[in-house]
Formats: structure tokens, C-alpha cells, sequence
């Protein structure tokens, strides 16, 4: 696992004698991504420059150091990610022709690239990816991100010069950054809590989409193509429809059960200390299970709890690693531990971000690499296998809405919400308060409308961003969306391409490689998305129980009793934080004459939401940690 960046000046001047200095400066922004070593590759007549911070994972000899060039000397390759497959991969490339200096990944990867070409390449590699590739002859630049969205790439034009890199702050390194920051992905954050590809908060940055490259010809103001995509979502979830998984249910559990098994398995290979994240749920526990069947010895796994009662889950976890005798590691935290986070929260994540299980996931992280390198998690099954509450609401309530007039909906949703703003008004008690989120569901024209709604922290950005009519994304994309039939797939396929890649695996990816952990995600081997795809809804949920196949795959290896209980979110509790050891901290930055000077949010539509909050006339925690969280970040960046 590494960092990448690097630059492509296409026409226009640019010192030789700067590339370098400059390449390695946005490099050193990523050190934390990669503190093992540090690389550079220049070819100051083509005006291209890579750079490559190393956490070495695989191959810990100099024969893994990049960039690397190919055995042919055409191409030039800086990797970020792991490629799961690549023995096999290797044989095939062997036998070829291909001959091998090391035992990396990378390598293999490169070979593949010069041997196959890039689309190829991509598809047969099975692995969590960002690179860019340099084709020396060509003379093209090809950016390329893995299928669902793991490993992050940014790239930016600014004149005719293509900068790119695995943060932001590698793009903000460079002399010709330019930091404009855009209103409508602003919008998105604070409707959503993150920024959707391939947007980027700032304007003239975009984010590299899952399953896409972009190649990138070095001649002057040449046109850039669109990307190419080599797997989508879409495809995966309209095709798994049409073919149907035909065995039964034995049938399934069994495919189910051997494919994860075997991506467990790939993710166990490292050269370095292994262990996992254990949370105690379906999703880690499956994964710690297979695991340790394929363990010689104790697998080490690593859980937080919280001293209040309705956020910790550190027994559940404490009970499956007891049953299936791993070497666990375990903290209490106490809210000053996840309070002394929030101050660093905007420089590690680079990007304004508001998902707030993020300061759990950075502190089990920060735990977890105090004795590893790598660790596998259970991310991607409540995704995959139905396992978030709100499907069910939705589907529930839809039932009853589909029943009433769209037109009666409409009103009264309309007379709930002026009877909400009524009430604050007049000092009405807080039942009041809730009419407003009552109010901005009942207007649903869809199933998938209110999904939208529910997923989302305000129902108008609008209204606390100036300058922006409304978010953009996927969710506001109805021609984006697959063409389903099943209800509960509709909105499944919205997460999976939505919030998972921008919200959860952004949250993982910067939290982990913050302290220089590589996270692996098992269940999000794109073989394993593209069976429970196939898998009819009645095998991932029934009879109110979710997630119901792969209960019965960790059913093999742990008692039912241990892992039978309501789902848990891995969060923290905001709300009171909020109106109690973050007070001051809030206050601050959500102070009108500091908004108004800014100009980016509406000050009154903030201190109203704010003053509701604090009155526990209406929980907005969510809303308010994504204005928070914005502001803490033009801090940060100011």
C-alpha cells in the first residue's frame, strides 16, 4: 500500500530543474501513506514527473521500489494497492515470455500492462488499485482506479499541466494549484456528508471514478478523452438480475462460502505482520472466521468498546474472539480519546468529510498498527446482503405511502413542514420537531426518492449553501441507475455505487493509511459482489432477518447466539457531545459573523439548526457534524 502523485506538463514551461523538487514535495504530503520509502521517476524532455511513497507489503527488498519500469523499458508505473491474483497472473505472463527480476505485486501488475495493455490488464487483475502509467513510446499518461472504489486517485488540469495524486494535499503541493472550491459538491457534502466522484470540493479537481481509467496524451491542448470503464456497478447488478444464481439454497450458501473463503485467503498473503478488525457483527466475524481456519496460529484481532452502553460493541467482539481463539487486543475509550481526534480530523482526511463512526475507525486503526502492518475488515456486506435498517423502513413506509395520492402527500407534507416551523417559532414542545422529518419523506414520488430522502441529513442543501441550486451525484441521477425490479435491490444498488466508495470506503482508506495501515475488504472481491448480485433477495433477506446467507456461512464456525442481536452503528454519541464537551468547540466555528465573512453558508439557516440542536427541539447532529466538519476543514486549508 502506498501513496502516489506526480504531474504532466503538456506544452507549456516548466523548469527542468523544478521537476524533480517539485515531485518530491508532493510526495512528502503522503509520507503517512507510505513511510518505508520514498521514489521518483522524471523525463524532463516529455515533461513528465512520478512520484511513489512505499509502504512495503510484498517483496520488503529494493526489487519492489518504484516507480518501476517495465522489462521492455516502455512503461513506468506508480501503484497504490494490492493485487490479490498476481501469482497467477504471473504464471500466465511467465509463460509468455515475461521474465521477473522480483517477487512483487507491482511487477506483475507493470508486465501485465506492457504484455496485455492497460484495459486487459485491469480486468484481469483482482486487487484494491490506483496507479499511473507512463508510456514512454506512446506517450500517454493513464490514471486508473480499482472496480469498487477502495484506492482514491485525484487528478486536476490546471493551464495545460495534469496533476494528480492519492490526496489532495499532493495536488495542493504543486506551484500551479489553483484552490476554488465548488459550491454544488459543497452541497453534496452538506446534504450527504461527502463528496460524490467525480466531483471534488474543488473546482478544477475531479476524482478518478471505480472501475474507470483515463489516458491522457502528452501532446499540447490535446483533447482528453472520457474514461474508460472496465466494470461498473450497473452492468454488475442488471446482469446478476437477468442470470439468476440457479442452485438452491444449500447450493448457494456453499458458492457463497468457497468464494469467500478464497478471498480471505489471497488477502492473508503479506510479508509483514497480519490481523483484523473485529467489531463482533456478521460482516467481521465471518471474515475473522475464515481467517483463523486458515491459520496455523492465532489470528490477531483488534475491537474498541465506548463506556456508554449504547455505542459499545467491544463484548461481542471479545465473545466471537474468545469462541474462535483469536489473540485479541481491546481499548475502552473514553470521550476525551475521540474528542483529541477532531482536531486532526480535517488534515487526515484531506477533503471536508462527515461521516462520524470516521474517529472510531481512525483509533482502531492507530490501535491495530501498534502490532501490524495490514488487517482485514468486514467491510461491504451490509452493502451486499441488505444489511442497513433503512431499507426496511423505507420499504415499509413506501407500502403504506404508495397507498395515498401523490397530490395529498404532497399538501400534507407541506402543512407539516409549516406547522414544524410554526411550532420552533411559538415554543412548541419537541414532538414538534419531528414533523419536519415526517414531513420531508411524505413527498416521496418513489420508492427510490424516499431512500434519497432518508439517506439524506437536510432535505435542501440549498438552503444552508449560497450559490448552489442543489447537489449533483448519483442519487440525483435517475437515468444513472440500473434498471431493476426487485425494491430491495433498487436501493442496495445506490448504496453500492454510491455511499460505499464515498462515504465508507473513504472513511476506511484515509483512517487506516493515516497511521500506515493497509486495510483489505474480503467481501468486496469483485467475484463475491458479482455472486451476491445473482443471489435472488429472499437469500440475503427473510422473514425481517437480514443478511440471511451470510449468517448461515458464519453459522459454521460461530454459534448463533454470539452474533444474533440488532445491528450496531460504529459511531459515537454526537448528540450530547454536542450540546456538552463540544459546545465551545461548535460555537466557534459556527459563529454568523464567521459564516457571513466566509460566504459560503447561509449564517440564519445555520444558527437555526444550530439553536434547535442545543434547545433538544430536534436532533440535527448529522446536519450540523457536516457544517462542522466543513468549516474545521477551510480552517485547516486557510
Amino acid at each position: 500500500m502506498c501513496g502516489i502523485c506526480g504531474f504532466l506538463v503538456r506544452g507549456e514551461s516548466f523548469p527542468a530543474g523544478e521537476l524533480e523538487p517539485t515531485v518530491s514535495r508532493m510526495a512528502d504530503t503522503l509520507r503517512h501513506r507510505g513511510p518505508d520509502s520514498a521514489g521518483t521517476w522524471i523525463d524532463a524532455e516529455a515533461g513528465i514527473a512520478l512520484g511513489h511513497r512505499r509502504l512495503a507489503i510484498v517483496d520488503l527488498t529494493p526489487d519492489g521500489a518504484q516507480p518501476m519500469v517495465s522489462s521492455c523499458g516502455r512503461f513506468v508505473l506508480a501503484f497504490n494497492g494490492e493485487i490479490y491474483n498476481f501469482r497467477e497472473l504471473r504464471s500466465d505472463l511467465e509463460a509468455e515470455g515475461v521474465r521477473f527480476r522480483g517477487r512483487s505485486d507491482t511487477e506483475v501488475l507493470l508486465e501485465a500492462i506492457a504484455c496485455w495493455g492497460t484495459a486487459e490488464a485491469l480486468r484481469r487483475a483482482n486487487g484494491m488499485l490506483a496507479f499511473a502509467a507512463w508510456d514512454r513510446r506512446g506517450r500517454v499518461l493513464t490514471l486508473a482506479r480499482d472496480r469498487v472504489g477502495k484506492k482514491p486517485l485525484y487528478w486536476g488540469r490546471f493551464g495545460d499541466a495534469i496533476v494528480f495524486g492519492s490526496e489532495l494535499k499532493a495536488l495542493r503541493a504543486h506551484p500551479r494549484f489553483r484552490a476554488e472550491i465548488d459550491r454544488d459538491a459543497l452541497a453534496h457534502l452538506v446534504q450527504y456528508s461527502y463528496v460524490p466522484a467525480p466531483a471534488s470540493i474543488f473546482r478544477e479537481v475531479r476524482k478518478l471514478e471505480p472501475g474507470t481509467w483515463l489516458e491522457i496524451p502528452a501532446e499540447p491542448r490535446a483533447a482528453l478523452p472520457a474514461p474508460g470503464v472496465f466494470w461498473s456497478v450497473r452492468e454488475v447488478a442488471e446482469r446478476g438480475q437477468a442470470q439468476r444464481f440457479g442452485g438452491d439454497e444449500a447450493e448457494a450458501e456453499a458458492a457463497l462460502h468457497d468464494l469467500l473463503a478464497d478471498a480471505v485467503e489471497r488477502r492473508m498473503i503479506s510479508d509483514v505482520p497480519l490481523g483484523a478488525l473485529l467489531s463482533g457483527g456478521i460482516d467481521s466475524s465471518t471474515v475473522v472466521a475464515l481467517m483463523q481456519a486458515r491459520s496455523t496460529t492465532p489470528v490477531r484481532t483488534f475491537a474498541i468498546g465506548f463506556r456508554e452502553q449504547a455505542f459499545d460493541e467491544a463484548a461481542h467482539a471479545r465473545a466471537v474472539a474468545s469462541h474462535l481463539g483469536t489473540d485479541h487486543t481491546e481499548l475502552t475509550l473514553t470521550p476525551r480519546d475521540a474528542l483529541d481526534v477532531i482536531p486532526r480530523l480535517p488534515a487526515l482526511y484531506d477533503e471536508p468529510f462527515a461521516d462520524t463512526s470516521q474517529i472510531p475507525t481512525f483509533l482502531v486503526s492507530r490501535m491495530a498498527r501498534e502490532h501490524v502492518t495490514v488487517a482485514l475488515s468486514g467491510d461491504g456486506g451490509d452493502e451486499l446482503f441488505a444489511g442497513y435498517r433503512r431499507y426496511f423502513r423505507c420499504l415499509e413506509r413506501w407500502r403504506w405511502l404508495a397507498r395515498v395520492p401523490a397530490g395529498l402527500r404532497a399538501g400534507a407534507a407541506r402543512w407539516l413542514e409549516g406547522a414544524a416551523a410554526a411550532g420552533w417559532t411559538a415554543g412548541a414542545p419537541g414532538a414538534f420537531g419531528r414533523l419536519g422529518r415526517v414531513a420531508e419523506q411524505l413527498g416521496a414520488v418513489s420508492l427510490e426518492d424516499l431512500f434519497v430522502r432518508a439517506s439524506a441529513r437536510c432535505p435542501d442543501a440549498s438552503r444552508f449553501v449560497l450559490g448552489s441550486p442543489c447537489p449533483d451525484g448519483l442519487l440525483h441521477s435517475p437515468q444513472r441507475w440500473p434498471r431493476l425490479t426487485e425494491p430491495l435491490e433498487r436501493m442496495m444498488v445506490l448504496d453500492l455505487a454510491g455511499s460505499l466508495p464515498e462515504d465508507i470506503l473513504t472513511k476506511v482508506d484515509r483512517a487506516s493509511m493515516g497511521v500506515s495501515l493497509e486495510v483489505r475488504c474480503p467481501i468486496l472481491d469483485h467475484r463475491v459482489v458479482e455472486l451476491a448480485w445473482r443471489l435472488p433477495p429472499a437469500l440475503k433477506a427473510r422473514a425481517g432477518v437480514s443478511k440471511w446467507l451470510l449468517r448461515r456461512v458464519l453459522e459454521r464456525y460461530v454459534p448463533r447466539e454470539l452474533f444474533e442481536r440488532p445491528k450496531m452503528g460504529f459511531g459515537i454519541p454526537l448528540a450530547a457531545w454536542l450540546r456538552g464537551p463540544l459546545r465551545d468547540w461548535a460555537e466557534a466555528l459556527l459563529d454568523p459573523r464567521r459564516l457571513r465573512q466566509a460566504g459560503y453558508l447561509e449564517a440564519d439557516a445555520v444558527r437555526q439548526v444550530w439553536s434547535q440542536h442545543l434547545a433538544g427541539w430536534r436532533d440535527h447532529r448529522l446536519l450540523l457534524w457536516n457544517l462542522l466538519s466543513f468549516q474545521a476543514w477551510c480552517d485547516e486549508i486557510t
